[in-house]
């Protein structure tokens, strides 16, 4: 049987794992703590280049596939043995944090080579290979939707597809990736297992004194990109009765999502956290407004009712301001469970460490969720500071980064001393 690791039989290196955060946050990183890198911008491929230097320097091979996905593989079991991947994503929020998805990828890096080395040091084989994941485009901020990269990956979304997505200066996807050099080619198979750790985005952990958290449940989510069409026209002579202002519908319809919410408790969130408005000039009555809608909840059966109420705003919102309407897309995430044998395993590493994970739900979506799918997959989470994400003052403090990743560390050498069996299931797909 193999030998089963004890607390101390791995140790990552905290130093060298904060080293690699500043040294990374410097690409799109402000002198106030914040992060504007966005996916397949200049500052996002200068940050790649840094993390395909460093996979270069430890031994990993590289590798990009055809999304600009990136990855860094180790091979420490042979060819037929399982893979297991790790990471999160580089690109973030504009005007965003520096921990949000950076401290996923850093950790995987540190996580893999401290295990390499605590089973090189006890002359143990591996029963695993391990990746390093960076995933493209998973904030949606630049390229609609958000998950671009893990979902073509998965299989949820069509390559050709997802290349042809355009950001608002009509740049295509492939035209960024190419600009940045991350067209890849490589064919990287669906792993074994997913993990993910991220700072958690919320206030529980903080506010409760737990270290450590798994999120065992993660909530469905609808988008829809909507257009008020309305007619352009001067704002100073033109009588009120005769406008057709497409902002004005806008400002119904998030309103009316706003009050929604109150009909469901805590199972409903609701938010338009962009409008793009055409001429968007102080003296003209706007004739376009698109919305950027979001409707989240965990129960299917909320988020069907809500998509059906958001269909009657839109209408009501129309009529009421004398304009048209046009749903440009949908997006379509559904509710589920992460795998229950990450979750015993992320039990198992946290005790070992003096923390069980306290379970969570993810309400924001993660590439995990797009493994989900394939593969067993699972988030961890540290605390965040005042539960704050997508701002400058997003922050993890070091001891907590470094807790997050060692018990990630532990999670891995179980696997590689046990393989799929710490998994408790065999490690088979949903």
């Amino acid at each position: 049987m193999p030998e089963t690791p004890s607390p101390s039989s791995v140790q990552i290196d905290a130093a060298r794992l904060h080293g690699m955060m500043d040294a990374v946050s410097r690409f799109g990183g402000g002198g106030d703590g914040s992060m504007t890198r966005l996916a397949l911008s200049a500052q996002d491929g200068a940050a790649r280049d840094w993390l395909g230097a460093w996979f270069r320097e430890n031994g990993f091979t590289p590798q990009v596939d055809r999304i600009g996905n990136q990855f860094g593989r180790v091979d420490l079991a042979g060819g037929n043995a399982p893979t297991i991947m790790v990471g999160s994503h580089f690109d973030s929020q504009p005007n965003g944090g520096r921990f949000d998805g950076a401290l996923g990828v850093v950790a995987a890096c540190e996580a893999i080579r401290a295990v390499r080395a605590s089973l090189a040091e006890r002359g143990l084989r591996s029963a695993c290979n391990f990746v390093v994941a960076n995933w493209t485009n998973e904030e949606g901020a630049r390229f609609q939707p958000s998950l671009l990269g893990s979902s073509v990956f998965a299989g949820q979304a069509e390559l050709a597809w997802a290349l042809e997505r355009r950001d608002g200066a009509g740049i295509a996807v492939h035209e960024a990736l190419a600009a940045i050099g991350y067209a890849g080619t490589d064919t990287v198979p669906v792993p074994d297992a997913f993990i993910e750790l991220h700072i958690e985005g919320g206030p529980v952990l903080e506010r409760e004194g737990k270290r450590f958290g798994a999120f065992t449940r993660y909530w469905g989510a609808t988008k829809y990109r909507l257009a008020f069409l309305g007619r352009q026209a001067h704002t100073g002579p033109t009588p009120m009765a005769e406008r057709r202002d497409a902002l004005l519908a806008a400002a119904y319809l998030i309103a009316d999502l706003k009050d929604m919410v109150a009909d469901y408790g805590l199972d409903l969130h609701t938010s338009v956290g962009r409008l793009e408005v055409f001429p968007n000039s102080p003296n003209t009555v706007p004739s376009e407004a698109v919305l950027f809608i979001e409707l989240r909840s965990g129960a299917p059966a909320i988020l069907e009712e809500a998509e059906a109420r958001l269909r009657t705003f839109i209408a009501a919102a129309a009529a009421r301001a004398g304009v048209g309407s046009e749903v440009r897309a949908v997006d379509l995430r559904p509710a589920g469970a992460m795998h229950p044998g990450l979750v015993r395993l992320a039990e198992r590493a946290g005790a070992r460490n003096g923390a069980p994970p306290r379970p969570l739900d993810t309400i924001g979506g993660h590439d995990a969720i797009s493994l989900a799918a394939v593969c067993p997959a699972i988030v961890l989470a540290v605390p965040c500071r005042d539960g704050v994400m997508h701002h400058p003052t997003e922050f993890a403090t070091p001891e907590d980064q470094a807790f997050g990743t060692q018990v990630l560390a532990d999670m891995l050498l179980l696997l590689a001393t046990e393989g799929l069996a710490a998994l408790g299931t065999g490690g088979e797909v949903r």
